[in-house]
Parts: C-alpha cells; sequence; structure tokens
C-alpha cells in the first residue's frame, strides 16, 4: 500500500466504542433505506446524529429544458435559508406546541369523546392537548406554553413530524 491510498481511505476504529457506534450507524442506515422516510435524527445525551437518503439531497430540478437567457433572471445566492420570495416580511410563525417525536396526532382521548383543546378554548402550561402514538405507544402531549388556542393544526389521525406545530397558542 503506498502513502497516497493510506491518505485515501480513513482511519480503522482501534477502541471498542467506536467499533460499536460505527455498528449502530450501520443499522440505523439500514433501518432508514427501508423506510418511506427521507431523513432520520438521533441524540442521545450531548450527542446528534442526522442521516438523509440521497434523495433528500438533491434538489429538484426545473420542470423546463430550456437554459435561462442571461439577464432575464437575477442571479440569487445560495445561503442555505429558506427562500422569502411572496412571503409577508413581517409575518413571523405565532407560538406553537411542537410535536417532540414522530407518529399519529389524536385530539382527544378515545374515538368519539370531546377533543383536549379546542380553537378559542384556553391551555395551560402542563395541561394534555393531545396524543401522539408512535412504536405501538400512546405518549401524552403537555403543553409548554400558556394561552388561547388560534389554531389545532393537524387533524385527528394525521401523521405528524418531530418539531412539527400542533397547536397555535395566542399568550393571554
Amino acid at each position: 500500500m503506498t502513502d497516497d491510498a493510506a491518505a485515501a481511505d480513513p482511519p480503522e476504529p482501534r477502541e471498542v466504542g467506536d467499533v460499536e457506534l460505527l455498528a449502530l450507524i450501520d443499522r440505523l442506515a439500514a433501518l432508514l433505506e427501508r423506510s418511506d422516510l427521507a431523513e432520520l435524527e438521533v441524540e442521545s445525551g450531548g450527542t446528534g446524529l442526522i442521516l438523509r437518503k440521497p434523495v433528500a439531497l438533491i434538489p429538484l430540478a426545473p420542470t423546463t429544458t430550456a437554459a435561462p437567457m442571461a439577464g432575464l433572471i437575477p442571479e440569487t445566492p445560495v445561503t442555505g435559508e429558506p427562500s422569502t420570495a411572496g412571503r409577508d416580511p413581517g409575518a413571523i410563525a405565532p407560538p406553537s406546541i411542537k410535536a417532540p417525536l414522530t407518529g399519529i396526532f389524536y385530539a382527544s382521548p378515545a374515538p368519539g369523546t370531546a377533543p383536549y383543546v379546542q380553537v378559542g378554548g384556553e391551555v395551560a402550561v402542563g395541561q394534555i392537548i393531545g396524543l401522539i402514538e408512535a412504536m405501538k405507544l400512546f405518549n401524552e402531549i403537555k403543553s409548554d406554553l400558556a394561552g388561547r388556542v388560534t389554531r389545532v393544526v393537524p387533524d385527528s389521525g394525521a401523521l405528524v413530524k418531530a418539531k412539527q406545530p400542533l397547536i397555535e397558542v395566542e399568550p393571554l
């Protein structure tokens, strides 16, 4: 093996912890490939890992094949931030209670019963606002805000993703 080949290959893991971590990453990557998810985010302690399918990294191709004429379309720098074109620059997202995990959202404790919260009703910190079913477990979602409910974002029975707004709240 030449010095150039040795420099191109990553060093072999030397410690048991490194080997276990790499094996865990391989298992998570295989899980991601078998799922319909485009991204998998794992956090433990102070360490986080985000795995993405290659499809999630490729930007959507334009639908036209003709090249734009120079000077007709202004060039905008790519910053990694979402475009703000067409949005009200003064509008910001209202305060909301976000899903702590991905799963199926249920607005009431059982089918046919009253929802935990309704638009126009008040919510207190620590109050249950819904359930999220993940891996056959029902997780109570509690409010971290107090105020008046202005919008219940997902329908009951809908799939929600982690950090997706569930309930928009107007502080009192």
